[in-house]
């Protein structure tokens, strides 16, 4: 008799996991996206997926739920293994109603929320659903209000990942927008809190789903996306990458992977890379690929605020945050929008137990009525209070121009970095010799015979007075000037160093950044 029952319920589990039907799963594919399970085996280690509450059924009735009561409520929950490391997941099936959520659907993702936060495991949400489910009315708004709550509780927690696969409209998106990552896949992800009906008839503006709110959109634009691929399957590999990155939970530190990189290997590129002339332009980039193990980085927000990189490398097989400024856009100046995109990798990091290596090349934050009236004043704090609220291991090496608040912005000695190194022509002033000049000489260059002349001479003096490169290591504002090719090994000597640095903040309840 118990083997009847078992062979009815491997039946029942089987139809369960082949989905609504075959139809639904045909229209899934024919709009280029995979099926909920296809999506999970791609992201879990092979045959490591163990599912949560695959037979419940919502308790709704009435606008026919009552005939439509589909296993697993259209979403998929459980844990399993990415290179062997625990993660758990939820994922949306649009193929049943459409991936919307309603009460026992909502219910389903509490439960597995609560299990990442009680396990200290990651959380990656696969998402590809529609909005709340109109039918179960204010239960399904109550539903979305719990996944809020819980994305704050397990903020700086564990590593929460968001994944969008569909659509993602309303109150929905605010999920995704309290976690750490963001991937999209373009064409086939959209995310907005209107859609383009409700802005065509409030404003009269005219667009489209992913021209309001696609991939493209939000990660060159909006900043709502870290990351943006063109297809499910790399996007979900990248995914397993980030994951290899970050610790289990704020009580551990990332992984640490052999590279076979020498940890004393020199990097002579360096001495030509980088251009003496502060006005020349060059890529930070191929110094991130010179110095970091193997030249390889994970770069977030890669399309959005392009005067500032952050990406996640490794340093003697040990995971450091990277934060430089650059050149190439804007000339690494700091703006409103470089500020946000370095503040929250900022705190990611310290939230993580990630250490930071800063990497200064920096004329200041960017002038203008726009910046100045858009909040640069208080999008500029937001990276001061990150720095200074960081307790991790901070390292800032200072590769040329560091000029003004940026400089001291970026990590400086004064807002508690624990080395600071700089390269032979480094250039560390209020701001640039010919504007200080300018004004501290103003009325004896005026007055001079010939003014221009007057000029050049008064700024080579300043500069030879206070902008050598050796100026702040004698006032102790800079630990060590270095030979540039030395950077790696300094780097990752002095990480070795910091890696037992203990740092606690007064105790309080919380601290309250500017917004």
């Amino acid at each position: 008799m118990l083997t009847e029952r078992v062979e009815e319920l491997r039946q029942l589990r089987g139809r369960v996991q082949a989905g609504p039907s075959e139809k639904a799963t045909r229209t899934q594919h024919a709009k280029g996206k995979l099926t909920v399970r296809e999506r999970i085996a791609l992201l879990l280690d092979e045959d490591s997926f163990h599912e949560v509450e695959p037979l419940r059924r919502h308790r709704a009735s009435g606008f026919g739920l009552e005939q439509r009561k589909p296993h697993t409520d259209g979403v998929v929950t459980g844990w399993g293994t990415v290179h062997g490391r625990t993660v758990f997941v939820y994922a949306h099936d649009f193929r049943i109603f459409g991936g919307a959520l309603g009460e026992a659907h909502a219910e389903k993702i509490h439960k597995v929320m609560d299990l990442a936060i009680a396990a200290g495991a990651p959380l990656v949400s696969l998402n590809d659903g529609a909005g709340a489910r109109i039918q179960e009315g204010v239960t399904a708004l109550a539903g979305y209000g719990g996944i809020f709550t819980r994305n704050t509780r397990a903020s700086g927690v564990i590593p929460q990942i968001s994944v969008m696969l569909g659509p993602c409209a309303g109150g929905a998106a605010y999920s995704p927008a309290l976690t750490d990552f963001v991937f999209m896949v373009r064409e086939t992800s959209q995310m907005f809190i209107t859609g383009p009906d409700v802005v065509r008839a409030v404003t009269g503006e005219q667009v489209s789903q992913d021209g309001l709110g696609g991939a493209d959109v939000h990660a060159e634009l909006s900043g709502v996306c870290h990351f943006a691929y063109d297809d499910e399957q790399t996007c979900l590999e990248e995914v397993r990458y980030l994951l290899s990155l970050l610790p289990q939970n704020n009580r551990e530190t990332p992984p640490a992977q052999s590279t076979g990189d020498p940890a004393d290997r020199r990097c002579a590129e360096l001495l030509d890379l980088v251009p003496e002339d502060g006005n020349r332009a060059y890529d930070m980039r191929a110094v991130l690929e010179a110095v970091v193990d193997e030249g390889e980085y994970l770069e977030v927000h890669e399309r959005w605020a392009t005067n500032v990189i952050v990406a996640l490398a490794r340093l003697d097989g040990q995971v450091v945050g990277l934060v430089a400024n650059q050149p190439q856009s804007l000339a690494g100046v700091l703006d409103i929008n470089a500020s946000e995109k370095a503040a929250r990798f900022v705190q990611m990091c310290d939230a993580f137990n990630i250490p930071l290596v800063t990497l200064l090349d920096v004329p200041g934050f960017l002038p203008g009525v726009d910046q100045e009236h858009g909040g640069i004043i208080r999008h500029g704090a937001k990276l001061l209070y990150a720095y200074c609220n960081a307790t991790v291991p901070r390292v800032q090496v200072i590769l040329r121009k560091a000029y003004g608040g940026a400089y001291i912005v970026m990590d400086s000695r004064s807002v508690g970095t624990d080395l600071s190194y700089a390269w032979p022509a480094n250039e560390i002033a209020v701001m640039g010799a010919e504007g200080a000049a300018g004004v501290i000489f103003r009325r004896r260059i005026a007055e001079a015979e010939d003014p221009e002349a007057m000029r050049q001479k008064l700024v080579k003096e300043y500069k030879a007075e206070l902008m050598h490169p050796y100026y702040a290591a004698e006032r102790g504002l800079v630990d060590d000037v270095i030979d540039p090719a030395d950077t790696r090994r300094v780097l990752i000597r002095s990480l070795r160093m910091l890696r037992t640095k203990h740092a606690a903040l007064p105790v309080r309840k919380h601290g309250n950044p500017p917004q």
